[in-house]
């Protein structure tokens, strides 16, 4: 099981209310809410494995190179000092060095690495593993890793995570049109506001579809540009043949990565913390008190 655990805390900060805070009144609804969400998953879904994936750079500065708009719309303060910083909620942000020193104290798996997000870390791990994985996360983007034949499927909160959308190729199909790789491929051409990629004006989801199931994939749709013969209409051929600088390049922004250098670590799923003084004191301090206790309890099983 592989945790897009950005994605995770910040449904869990949405999801508990402010009020839930430490003794000295600091917030900790994410950090709480993070734990009481690890304990559904584990007990709902048995992994043998857990790992928390970690953008280590949220904004990696090759895609921005690629695209200049890539996620340009979240950023909050950029300095000639150092890399951009994510707009994150002022109560947010000091919540997460919390959650990363309580994983770590667990024993449960945190994984990162410089230059790239967390999706990335999840495609390498995903194209590394020799067994099923399921992919915890609120990012659609992660829809490109879906593959029925190797057991790869995205498990997507609805409510929490005690209601979660199982994707696998069928649901993608009756939903999309398309199976994992033609997600990614959708996605170029749709284009995503959220992350700051423009596609293809006028060629939006359904359309987009049309055009993947008509010519195959990508490199089919932008080789009918060229084919008078093609059926597409002057529009649409008019509008692609304007984009392809970006689809040119848009594809290598919007596909993850399945090849990055990582650390070593640890994936199984600890039965008891790694760091017991430590956890002790981050639960003390932070006043982790029952969420942290379910958890153990569960791990203990």
């Amino acid at each position: 099981m592989l945790l897009d655990t950005a994605s995770l805390y910040f449904r869990a900060y949405f999801g508990v209310p402010d009020s839930v805070r430490a003794p000295d009144g600091t917030p900790v609804n994410a950090v709480r809410g993070l734990l009481e969400f690890i304990t559904r998953l584990v007990q709902d879904h048995h992994p043998d494995d857990l790992v928390a994936c970690w953008d280590n750079d949220w904004r990696p500065q090759w895609r921005v190179d690629l695209i200049p708009s890539y996620k340009a719309h979240r950023v909050a303060v950029e300095t000639e000092l150092g890399p951009d910083e994510e707009e994150t909620p002022d109560t947010l942000a000091p919540q997460v060095p919390v959650i990363a020193d309580v994983l770590d104290a667990l024993g449960i798996a945190r994984v990162g690495a410089d230059g790239y997000e967390a999706d990335d870390v999840i495609g390498t791990l995903t194209a590394r593993a020799s067994g099923p994985v399921d992919i915890v996360t609120g990012d659609r983007d992660l829809f490109q890793l879906v593959d029925d034949a190797r057991a790869r499927r995205v498990l997507y909160p609805l409510k929490g995570v005690g209601m979660l959308q199982i994707t696998d190729e069928s649901w993608l199909r009756e939903k999309y049109g398309v199976d994992g790789q033609g997600y990614a491929e959708m996605a170029v051409l749709r284009g995503d506001p959220s992350d700051g990629l423009p596609g293809v004006p006028g060629i939006g989801e359904k359309t987009a579809t049309k055009l993947l199931d008509a010519f195959g994939d990508l490199a089919g749709v932008m080789a009918a540009v060229d084919d008078p013969t093609a059926k597409l209409t002057p529009a649409q051929r008019k509008r692609l043949d304007e984009a392809r600088d970006y689809v040119a390049v848009a594809p290598t922004v919007v596909r993850v990565a399945s090849d990055i250098s990582l650390p070593a670590f640890e994936p199984a799923l600890p039965s008891g913390p790694r760091d017991p003084a430590a956890l002790e004191a981050l639960s003390a301090r932070w006043g982790l008190g029952n969420p942290l206790q379910r958890l153990l309890t569960t791990l203990q099983r």
